[in-house]
């Protein structure tokens, strides 16, 4: 088994997570919104509805507990004893899901501080579990949040082999481009590698977890030293009075089973973590005194500048937080939105220097006057009863000073983008390759309206992509991709002084040319919008029926309480739980309110492409954006000022039949087994099944895999799968947009032995999508036209892919690791060559003759129902059965007992990152699962892997620790030892950036290489440094690797 050590990592860097379909945990998430830059220190979508104030000094108690926050039950409680139902006593005005089992108390602190207790303990006919019963158990209270989120087609790039090659590429993207096609480059293994991987660091629900906001953010930067609230966000964690030491809490976090995380928004900075449950009480000692003391020693500054910094250098290539400093510089002067708030070397250190400024001092000062305990917000969630969190949380949090300031507020600077400038089209150059146009509305603060939510109202219907919408319209006229809408309620979005509504259209190369009449048909369907007027209480009711599905959900620790800390910033107490979630109340001129602002003459228009290439001659000072401002063209804004014909073609959506009614369990109708069975096997398929006993949620999961050996055969044939599967997934855009609408999530896969079919969600209407994809995949077709613009796009996706460091070290390691292959740069030059559409549809015709098809289903069905699954495939498809089995996995080369080293050049000229990755590849080590399956999506995750790998040893776990009872200490380490002298077999994949140290010349940061030029990029191996001439460098890895050994095809089957 090997391991890949990423070693090209920042300190504290924020996680990955985009706010595209959905944003944060909020109301109907999934239906709207494309991608949402990341904020300084965090990636993840925040809220910015209006926040309740808290008043300072405030004696009052709240949730009835006394301004000390003490308990009725008084404190004679031991840390972790009374355990009854009298001491987990919940407040009865926290409105909370009828099948969320959390008990939920709140309190105010004598220094102002507000924190929510969630006590997670499991109840069972009355009784508390006991300690052991909640190790063994606790993971089987609810199901956690799902561990993917399905939608369209998915290019399939890099499969290594599960046991000789165990990879974990943690790399994170931010970035996101509206396009429709996923470009991860993960496969099927990869990503339920990575799954595994993430689930047993979490172990979800044995975690404690807590969350912090802080009611302060970027807006309140000092305007000479910009990125400061970043900067402090990173400076508290380096050590406290109490516990001195810098990297302490990480650490103690790191042996415990925990993490940590903070961002900083526009108006809030949010601090969480999570540990094991028995140190959880240490954990929150330790964390609280960063706000309580923190040290921020000045030896510290440098280092932790060079943190901020690192974090600028790596957001700098992406497109989202591009155009998102480009749109902050449209504001008036003296609003903070056109603040720099990532802060870089320039501004926390060299031009400090230069003006006299004393960081440190200026700092200290920032803290004393914005950590104030009395605008703060705590959640802590833990397996206790809430009069234990309550002792605990008052005992630790109470010493937070309270400075009896004001907290800062930005409410009176109204319409910042009321200017000449906002109200004009921007021709932008993007880093990846993408032509999109993105039309913006600046509206008054909406955030008092979040009982309403009217943006979401209006985002529904026009992100809506079923008959009669905007983006059904434009597909038929092959213009655009894609279409995001609405408010992704990231700070920059929602704030205190404006609300921002948005449409992103991801075009194609024809509608590109005729951006303007795309921009015309979305004004079209707003103005029938608004002419019809918000009456229609159906669309409400639909939507609320919807957001009540979501509501079902529940998510890990961590995650859900980083999101309630916020909720209780800016919703009213009874609503902390659902105020982000629900529809409460139906008021039409509140929505029509909105909807009348959205007017052709106040929007902001902005057209990304690589094509804008030599037209932008304006560039943006923080990230160097080209780009370029002119007037909205005569003809169309003349069109638009007046009384133009709505277009016939746009109306309402239709009723959604895919919205379950039925959540009843189903009585099993063959006995329960621990393990999938073989409930079906002929020569054309097989079929594995369990019905869930554990989980017992009205939920399904089904998955697929049609497998052909015509795929691997040539690079060719590749591309042409990859095209069939995104023409096949933008034929289902229509027809499935309903049932994704309903929380039934399909997933396409373009796997490198066969497509992969993945659907899952609330078991009634399940069948109804699975059978709609096999439909359209019994009967695929496609026109010229769609064929031209699949192809194009695909252009775009492979050429993404090749210009991150992170991607082009993967694909060049697998090319080196698995005899083969074909690695992307192949199947790009490949599709650059050309396709024709007779190859595609004999590729077709080829592909569906003959298959070899396995499918698993999991969940609340009964046998007979997961029967039903294959047959209709089978009877639907007609296919034959293979003439000879077809491997699933790549044969891997034997390396050398040596230190190879292979170095390329990045494809992204305008990248300064770069990418190193060592793999070691070793003999197969059994790898410890410690956590059980916190849902039910990760026990399908583990049976899947056994079924697209064709091992079926589902229970490999159990194995897997009785085999590690018999491994002592000093057999690990003479195995390590072994591999680490005699049999050392190490291979690194060095992606340089550009840059001076690099010897490069200055070059401008924007699109990459050849981005308008069609020319296709090669492979630049560069010669290894000094510091490594004694180990042997790859020159040619076609060459190298010819003459390597090729290891037979290895599988654990007992």
């Amino acid at each position: 088994m090997g391991a890949d050590l990423e070693l090209f990592r920042t300190h504290r860097s924020p996680r990955a997570a985009v706010a595209g379909a959905g944003g944060r945990d909020g109301p109907c998430a999934a239906l709207w919104s494309g991608g949402a830059a990341a904020m300084p220190g965090r990636n993840k979508a925040t809220c910015g509805y209006g926040s309740p104030e808290l008043a300072v000094g405030q004696q009052a108690a709240e949730g009835g507990r006394d301004a000390g926050g003490r308990s009725p039950h008084g404190d004679e409680e031991e840390e972790h004893g009374g355990t009854g139902p009298e001491h987990n006593l919940g407040d009865p005005d926290i409105v909370k899901s009828p099948s969320d089992p959390k008990q939920y108390r709140y309190i105010k602190l004598q220094n102002g501080l507000c924190a929510l207790l969630i006590s997670d303990l499991n109840y069972l006919d009355g009784a508390p579990a006991s300690s052991e019963e909640e190790e063994e158990n606790d993971d089987e209270s609810e199901e956690g949040s799902d561990e993917y989120d399905d939608s369209g087609a998915e290019i399939e790039d890099g499969r290594e082999d599960d046991e000789d090659c165990d990879d974990e590429d943690d790399s994170d993207d931010s970035d996101d481009d509206n396009e429709d096609f996923d470009d991860s480059d993960d496969s099927e293994l990869e990503e339920l590698a990575e799954k595994e991987e993430t689930r047993k660091r979490g172990c979800s629900e044995k975690q404690s977890a807590a969350a912090l906001c802080v009611a302060v953010g970027s807006f309140s930067d000092p305007e000479d030293l910009p990125g400061l609230a970043h900067f402090l966000e990173h400076m508290v964690f380096m050590g406290s009075l109490k516990y001195p030491d810098e990297n302490g809490f990480d650490a103690f976090l790191k042996k415990h089973g925990g993490g940590d995380n903070a961002s900083t928004d526009c108006e809030r900075t949010v601090f969480q973590f999570d540990v094991q449950r028995k140190y959880f009480k240490e954990a929150l000692d330790r964390w609280a005194q960063f706000f309580i003391h923190p040290l921020m020693i000045r030896d510290a500054i440098d280092r932790e500048v060079e943190a901020v910094d690192s974090e600028y250098q790596l957001a700098r290539p992406s497109d989202a937080n591009r155009k998102e400093m480009l749109f902050g510089s449209l504001a008036r002067p003296g609003h903070p939105m056109k603040k720099f708030f990532w802060g870089n070397a320039d501004t926390l250190k060299h031009e400090p220097k230069l003006n006299n400024i004393d960081t440190y001092t200026r700092l200290r000062e920032f803290w004393q006057r914005h950590y104030s305990a009395h605008y703060m917000t705590l959640v802590v969630q833990s397996k206790e009863t809430l009069d234990t969190l309550e002792k605990w949380v008052t005992e630790i949090f109470s010493e937070i000073p309270n400075n009896g300031l004001p907290k800062p507020s930005f409410g009176h600077l109204t319409q910042p983008f009321d200017t000449p400038e906002f109200h004009k089209l921007y021709r932008v150059v993007p880093i990846r390759k993408v032509h999109s146009l993105t039309i913006t509305w600046a509206l008054p603060p909406q955030e008092q309206f979040y009982r309403v939510k009217p943006l979401h109202y209006i985002s529904w219907l026009v992100g809506h992509e079923g008959k009669g919408s905007v983006l059904s319209f434009l597909r038929k006229k092959f213009w655009a991709l894609a279409l995001y809408g609405g408010n992704g309620e990231t700070g920059f979005e929602q704030n205190s002084t404006y609300s921002i509504f948005s449409i992103s259209v991801t075009l194609t190369d024809e509608g590109y040319k005729h951006f303007y009449e795309v921009a015309h048909v979305v004004f079209q369907y707003v103005k029938m919008l608004q002419k019809r007027g918000p009456d229609q209480r159906q669309v409400f009711a639909t939507l609320s029926d919807i957001c009540d599905l979501i509501l079902h959900h529940s998510t890990d620790p961590v995650d859900y309480v980083e999101n309630l800390c916020e909720n209780m910033q800016l919703f009213q107490k009874e609503d902390f739980l659902t105020g982000d979630q629900l529809l409460f109340e139906y008021k039409p001129e509140i929505i029509a309110d909105a909807l009348s602002q959205l007017s052709p003459q106040r929007a902001n228009l902005v057209l990304l492409s690589a094509a804008n290439e030599g037209q932008c001659h304006l560039k943006e000072k923080w990230f160097g954006t080209q780009y370029s401002m002119e007037d909205i063209d005569k003809y169309w804004s003349n069109l638009w000022a007046s009384d133009f014909e709505l277009n016939p073609d746009l109306h309402l959506p239709e009723e959604n039949k895919y919205i379950a009614t039925d959540f009843a369990l189903k009585v099993a109708d063959s006995p329960e087994t621990e393990y999938p069975v073989k409930t079906l096997s002929t020569q054309q398929g097989c079929l594995w099944y369990r019905k869930d006993d554990k989980f017992k949620i009205p939920k399904g999961y089904v998955r697929f895999h049609l497998i052909s050996p015509l795929i691997q055969q040539s690079a060719e044939n590749i591309v042409l799968f990859d095209t069939f599967v995104n023409i096949l997934s933008h034929n289902l855009g229509e027809p499935a947009y309903e049932a994704d609408v309903a929380q039934l999530e399909y997933k396409l896969v373009a796997g490198e032995y066969g497509l992969i079919i993945r659907v899952k969600g609330f078991n009634h209407k399940l069948p109804l999508l699975f059978q709609l994809i096999i439909d359209y995949l019994s009967d695929f077709s496609f026109t010229p036209a769609v064929f031209e613009m699949i192809t194009e796009q695909l252009k775009k996706t492979y050429y993404n892919i090749l210009i991150k460091p992170e991607t082009l070290a993967k694909d060049v390691r697998l090319l080196i690791l698995e005899h083969g292959r074909w690695s992307m740069i192949d199947k790009y030059q490949t599709l650059m060559r050309g396709l024709s559409i007779d190859a595609l549809s004999a590729f077709v015709k080829a592909f569906k003759s003959q298959l070899f098809v396995e499918g698993l289903v999991q969940g609340n069905f009964t046998s007979k129902e997961a029967k039903d699954f294959l047959n209709y495939v089978v009877q639907k498809l007609q296919f034959a059965p293979l003439a000879h089995p077809c491997p699933v996995q790549f044969r891997v080369v034997d390396l050398p007992n040596t230190h190879l080293l292979c170095k390329v050049k990045t494809l992204n000229k305008g990248d300064a990152n770069s990418e190193v990755t060592v793999y070691y590849q070793v003999t197969a080590l059994i790898k410890l699962k410690e956590c059980e399956d916190s849902h039910l999506g990760e026990e399908v995750d583990r049976n899947w892997n056994e079924v697209v790998t064709q091992q079926y040893l589902f229970d490999r776990l159990a194995r897997e620790i009785e085999a590690l009872k018999s491994i002592t200490q000093a057999d690990l380490v003479n195995w390590f030892q072994l591999h680490r002298r005699n049999h050392r077999k190490v291979l690194s994949v060095h992606v340089i950036g550009y840059g001076k140290h690099e010897g490069d010349s200055e070059v401008t940061a924007v699109s990459g290489q050849n981005s308008s030029s069609g020319e296709i990029p090669h492979l630049v191996l560069l010669p290894p440094s000094s510091l490594m001439s004694n180990i042997t460098s790859i020159k040619d890895i076609k060459a190298y690797t010819s003459s390597l050994n090729v290891l037979p095809y290895h599988k654990i089957l007992k």
